[in-house]
């Protein structure tokens, strides 16, 4: 699943559509905006919105267009905040290419990053996402780790050469960060697009995606994801990650029917592990042992389930 690609890229290459949803990010979103430039893939477009930043975001990519706009199609709104899922939602809908890259005004592109994963998905018809590794870099750009996925999120590789692998890694082990997706656009309208409301929207996604078997992997660095202590994903505040943990927690429970067994007790049990996190957070060392004890019973109970055929791409 991850091996290089067979075919050459057509003489027209599909146009692919950069997602930037910015977001009080004055001090990076400019070297977002050169890297998506500088890739040497040539058919692309780059659309994005400020959503209601507080900072002089609006102001820095309004300097970039000054200076860039000549070079390459971009599609740029400032408006109020709305969240991550409505923007994606409204950037997705303005964007004209086949392929959507979607970025965050946080982190940068790496040189062929996208041209590869375009490769996978002409390669790979029946895919309706594919996604690569990065780099993590500091907040200066100083290279920290060589493998978001490995180093950083702790994966396991060897998951994603298969549907199965990739089923059980969304649902158990989520490892992806930074702008490593490229979507056909056409897949969204399977799986609905983001789910607004929910800071949990990445996830949500890709299991709907990993549900459908939609998903295929490329073992290539295509972007770097920054760690600058203000990231969503790294809060240490309690009260914020109990919310956030319960959201993902519904999100688990609201999907499972998605899934064919063994997978659908894996999510189960998915949902019980992160209940003993909130419980745990919460100070409530009674639940989590009964979230604990429940999570390694569905664990065993998955393993003796008999798998069950996979949903197809498109079916509802």
């Amino acid at each position: 699943m991850n091996g290089p690609a067979s075919t050459v890229l057509p003489a027209t290459m599909p146009l692919v559509s950069v997602l930037v949803p910015a977001y009080n990010h004055e001090a990076y979103v400019q070297r977002c905006l050169d890297s998506i430039l500088d890739d040497p893939y040539p058919a692309k477009e780059i659309v994005i919105i400020d959503d209601g930043s507080t900072d002089r975001t609006a102001q820095r990519i309004e300097e970039w267009l000054t200076q860039h706009r000549h070079e390459i199609a971009v599609e740029y709104v400032s408006r109020e905040n709305k969240g991550i899922a409505a923007t994606l939602n409204e950037l997705a809908a303005r964007a004209h290419g086949e392929f959507l890259r979607i970025g965050a005004s946080d982190d940068y592109l790496l040189p062929g990053g996208s041209e590869a994963l375009v490769q996978y998905l002409l390669d790979h018809p029946a895919k309706g996402a594919a996604i690569g590794d990065c780099i993590v870099v500091d907040r200066d750009g100083a290279k920290l780790l060589d493998s978001g996925m490995c180093d950083l999120h702790g994966a396991d590789k060897r998951l994603y050469r298969s549907d199965q692998g990739i089923r059980r890694a969304v649902i158990s082990h989520w490892a992806v960060g930074g702008p490593v997706t490229m979507l056909r656009k056409d897949a969204l309208e399977t799986v609905a697009r983001w789910t607004e409301g929910l800071r949990i929207d990445d996830w949500d996604l890709f299991l709907r995606l990993a549900a459908r078997d939609a998903i295929g992997f490329i073992d290539v660095k295509v972007c770097a994801y920054r760690l600058h202590g203000a990231n969503f994903s790294k809060t240490r505040h309690a009260a914020t990650r109990i919310v956030n943990l319960t959201e993902a927690r519904e999100v688990a429970l609201r999907r499972v029917c998605m899934f064919a067994e063994p997978e659908r007790t894996l999510l189960r049990a998915e949902a019980c592990r992160i209940g003993a996190k909130i419980a745990y957070l919460q100070g409530r060392a009674g639940r989590v042992a009964v979230h604990m004890a429940a999570y390694l019973a569905l664990l065993v109970l998955a393993k003796m389930r008999p798998m069950h055929a996979r949903p197809r791409v498109g079916q509802a």
